[in-house]
């Protein structure tokens, strides 16, 4: 198989990796320019290049599992209750579909990219890399004031979830187990990445689980298992106003509710710095996306909108926010079906917080190396190569929560999802961004086929991903005008103040522009596998019957 050929599926062969290197080059063919003594050391340190210092500790089925469903949570659970509100079933199914075609467009750029430079910094150390420091600058402090805040919202949502059973009255304060599950995340955190990786393996783990059982459910009840003894059917979407909820601007409301449910995919690739063979993982990583969002995401909001009218008591309130998973395990069964799916969502909360904790301590590790922080301070690492001052830091802004007693948690939360929301969207924006000037920088310096792993709709889908997710966040805050709404305006526009500032203040300081195509540095931070590596995933991919299997159940579960 040719190199042209293999790579149109994604994957480029090992044996195609140094093809070239010794043998003159055909007519119009680049040649791979890497030193001819990487195929013959057998000591060479892969990581020679890389600045970072972290664990490699992540097994795969750490890393496949979290993939699947480990940033699965708040937004899922919950926000999909006021959104079937907002917008209706259909607007509510269509937008989850269209904004899951942008994740994966998303991710495709990224996982291009962080098979070349698997490192822990990411898009964000991309962005200055092919970008500029100002660019770099500002989607730093953007996405660690996103997975700051994430915190914040995770543990604000505990609260709501906790209303459940109105543990208030009996005596058990919110603020209390807010700090209780605050106190278990940093430790998490702080010790051993594997920790990290076990802790997130299992909460994922039973986050499928338990939406399958959803799915199940779902169907028992649309066919007549409910209080009403009924057949459901696609009653619901021809409820009321029902399918589309106060029209255009219901549906373009959801833009970043959705934004906010699907936002932390990105942040899969934060964990390629503490992962073991990134090159064989992250590969694995973007194939999964596709069906995960199908399954998950569209599957969810699918049954979502059949089962559960847009007019259902208390799917508006700010006060306490009922789960529409939560309801349909209570159509099913009683109360304490819903109780068993509240705890899981408790969970799926806890499980969101840790890994928002993980993102924003490696984004700020990662702000140290560029030289957006002091590096002696915030990159700093315990014996067990965990970036802990970052940890401490980022974890101190989801003490927020403890406010949210005092304003009103629905309220509080409402606001912090719109502001994650928006600034996931600039991430993704500032991804396409990115990888557009990777690919060119790449083809101008003749080392296109140097890449493992290609993003098989570029250049279409970059320049797409870019002009959507620009579209989007301009419309999104639609309800805000019609009627003019200062509080609404702020939280869907905050960020778009935030992203700017940042980069201004950058550029009065060091005055830069974007790097030069033929400047690039495609060195530092690179990846470069040794031959062991190489034979290794070889051997692991020619893998057939029952080895290939038990390989599979190595990576997924062992």
């Amino acid at each position: 198989m040719s190199m042209s050929e293999s790579s149109a599926s994604g994957y480029i062969p090992e044996e195609d990796y140094y093809k070239g290197l010794n043998t003159p080059p055909k007519k119009n063919e680049v040649v791979v320019e890497l030193d001819p003594s990487l195929t013959t050391e057998e000591d060479y340190d892969p990581e020679a290049n890389i600045r970072e210092d972290l664990q490699r500790a992540l097994k795969p089925r750490h890393i496949n599992m979290i993939s699947i469903a480990g940033v699965i949570g708040t937004g899922l659970y919950l926000s999909t209750a006021k959104s079937l509100y907002q917008g209706g079933p259909a607007s509510l199914f269509m937008n989850y579909t269209i904004m899951g075609g942008v994740v994966y467009l998303t991710l495709l750029c990224l996982g291009e990219m962080s098979t070349y430079m698997p490192i822990s910094g990411s898009f964000c150390s991309y962005a200055k890399k092919f970008g500029s420091e100002s660019f770099a600058c500002a989607l730093m402090w953007n996405y660690w004031f996103n997975d700051a805040v994430s915190v914040a919202s995770d543990m604000t949502a505990l609260q709501l979830v906790m209303d459940y059973w109105d543990t208030e009255a009996s005596g058990f304060p919110y603020w209390a187990a807010s700090l209780l599950f605050w106190f278990l995340v940093v430790l998490l955190n702080v010790i051993h990445v594997r920790f990290y990786g076990e802790a997130e393996y299992w909460l994922a783990m039973l986050k499928v689980i338990a939406i399958i059982i959803f799915f199940i459910l779902s169907i028992v009840v649309n066919v007549g298992h409910n209080p009403q003894h009924e057949y459901i059917g696609f009653k619901n979407w021809n409820h009321g106003e029902a399918p589309f909820v106060d029209g255009f601007k219901g549906f373009a409301s959801l833009f970043v509710s959705a934004s906010f449910a699907y936002g932390g995919t990105e942040s899969i690739t934060l964990t390629n710095g503490e992962a073991a063979n990134p090159l064989r993982n992250t590969p694995k990583i973007v194939k999964t996306v596709f069906w995960r969002i199908l399954v998950f995401y569209v599957g969810s909001t699918f049954f979502i909108a059949m089962n559960i009218p847009y007019d259902y008591p208390g799917l508006d309130t700010k006060s306490v926010v009922t789960s529409p998973f939560t309801l349909v395990f209570q159509m099913a069964g009683t109360k304490a079906a819903g109780s068993f799916m509240n705890a899981v969502i408790m969970t799926s909360v806890i499980s969101a917080c840790n890994h928002a904790l993980f993102a924003g301590s490696r984004v700020m590790y990662n702000m140290g190396l560029e030289g957006f922080l002091p590096k002696k301070i915030v990159s700093r690492t315990n014996r067990y190569k965990v970036p802990y001052v970052s940890v401490l830091i980022t974890s101190s802004i989801g003490l927020l929560c403890f406010g949210a007693s005092f304003i009103g948690a629905g309220t509080v939360w409402t606001w912090l999802q719109n502001i994650v929301g928006v600034s996931n969207q600039i991430a993704w924006l500032c991804i396409g961004i990115t990888s557009i000037r990777f690919r060119k920088g790449l083809e101008k310096q003749g080392k296109t086929h140097e890449l493992r792993y290609k993003n098989w709709t570029y250049p279409y889908g970059p320049y797409f991903l870019v002009i959507f997710v620009t579209f989007i966040i301009l419309v999104q805050g639609w309800s805000a005008f019609d009627p003019w709404d200062v509080t609404n305006f702020f939280s869907y526009y905050l960020d778009l103040f935030v992203f700017p500032f940042c980069f201004i203040i950058w550029w009065l300081y060091k005055r830069d522009r974007f790097v030069k195509l033929e400047d690039m540095d495609f060195v530092t931070d690179r990846y470069i596998p040794t031959k062991e590596i190489i034979e290794l995933n070889e051997n692991l991919d020619h893998l057939k019957g029952w080895k290939r299997t038990r390989q599979w159940l190595n990576d997924y579960f062992v």
